[in-house]
């Protein structure tokens, strides 16, 4: 007969399992010697130690669920209580009922996450419900539509909470999404109608713009086109597929109007700098006339010179003023030595000069003989009054002077 700390094998074959409780047999073995019999039962014991190592670990690493989890302990609980194996079999129950504690524990481990995960993902989906609730009243269509479209994505990947609240939320959620697409559905039926009859008008606008395009009133032409681009512009825009064509119409035919007008202008433009070429040459011919040496000749050669400038067209208007200016120059000199002539040569103006001038000299004579009266007698102060009036009928006189010597005197 042979033992070991944890079992025996009597004279009869019976292998025997030492527990707290006492002995309990094993089972039997006639094959060979107890040694052998008691390697055995040892292995099937070794057996045992590893599943348990094994099931430990897939309760402390994995989510092996309670359930599953209580089903295996109990699997290996029943091999246990079986009494087939040879070892320490209160080690084992030991084991077992520490990994039963340990499986409870993650229990509620899970039960808190769950709560906690249900708990965030309510405020999750608030969170979601409220932004969407938000974004129904806004007019920002495109961002507000992708931004909802992304909500309803980001909603899909939340758990689901109880069916009560979930509900609840997802009815609210989907409320301000259908509240969305109406007001869309209406601002974009709004924009369809104000785009038809943007078209309407724009249609008007480039059957008259095409209508002008012809014109070559090109002043009044030109006013109205800048009419029609404002009205176009006030008109808003029309549907995408008509915008462009119209716009194309419209403004061809603008460029028609103002590419002939261009070529009109061009042409007078050329016409014009070759006439602002002849008129500074007589303006030029004009001013070696001055200084005036003989009036009469002067008069003549300027009178020819102007009759050949009233012959020529128009010039650039930025240039006019300074070329007809040049002119006007030689003729204000022309007039003044004319009135100078003429004061000069005028009988009756030098008679008038002549008769004024002695008349202010007798005053100027009496005054001071007055003064002088005034003084001798001490008067001052009649004195002082008659010298102020003497200065002025000698501002006169020298004046009167001035003129006369004019006339040669």
């Amino acid at each position: 007969m042979s033992s070991d700390p944890w079992g025996r094998v009597d004279e009869t074959g019976t292998v025997y399992v030492r527990t707290a409780d006492g002995e309990q047999v094993v089972g039997s073995w006639q094959a060979g010697s107890p040694e052998e019999a008691l390697a055995y039962f040892e292995r099937k014991y070794e057996g045992l130690v590893v599943e348990i190592g094994l099931l430990e670990k897939r309760v402390k690493t994995t989510d092996l669920s309670a359930k599953d989890a209580h089903a295996a302990i109990d699997h290996i609980r029943e091999q246990v209580d079986a009494h087939h194996v040879v070892g320490d079999l209160d080690a084992l129950r030991v084991r077992l009922d520490k990994l039963v504690e340990l499986v409870e524990a993650r229990r509620e481990e899970r039960k808190a996450q769950r709560a906690k995960q249900s708990d965030e993902a309510r405020h999750a989906k608030e969170a979601l419900v409220a932004e969407a609730e938000e974004l129904s009243q806004s007019d920002q269509w495109r961002a507000a539509g992708e931004r909802l479209r992304a909500l309803v994505d980001t909603w899909k990947g939340l758990p689901r909470l109880d069916r009560k609240s979930d509900d609840e939320l997802w009815h609210r959620f989907s409320h301000a999404r259908s509240a969305f697409s109406k007001r869309r559905k209406q601002h974009f039926a709004q924009l369809d109608a104000q785009r038809e009859e943007a078209r309407k008008t724009k249609e008007r606008l480039v059957s008259e713009a095409e209508a002008l395009s012809n014109s070559t009133d090109w002043g009044v032409t030109a006013a109205r086109y800048r009419e029609l681009m404002s009205e176009w512009k006030a008109a808003g825009r029309a549907q995408r597929e008509h915008e462009d064509d119209l716009w194309n119409r419209f403004r061809g035919a603008q460029d028609v109007f103002f590419a002939a007008r261009s070529s009109v202008f061009a042409e007078r433009d050329a016409e014009q700098s070759e006439n602002l070429k002849l008129k500074e040459e007589l303006a030029e011919e004009a001013e070696k006339l001055l200084p005036i040496t003989d009036l009469k000749a002067a008069r003549a050669a300027f009178r020819n010179v102007n009759e050949r400038w009233e012959a020529i067209g128009h010039v650039p208007r930025d240039a006019r003023p300074k070329v007809e200016g040049r002119m006007h120059a030689v003729e204000r000199a022309i007039q003044e030595a004319e009135e100078a002539e003429w004061r000069r040569t005028n009988p009756e103006a030098r008679a008038r000069a002549e008769g004024l001038t002695g008349q202010l000299q007798a005053a100027v004579d009496k005054l001071r003989g007055q003064i002088e009266q005034a003084r001798a007698q001490g008067n001052n102060a009649k004195a002082d009054k008659l010298q102020r009036e003497l200065d002025g009928r000698q501002a006169l006189l020298d004046q009167a002077l001035k003129g006369l010597h004019e006339f040669g005197g």
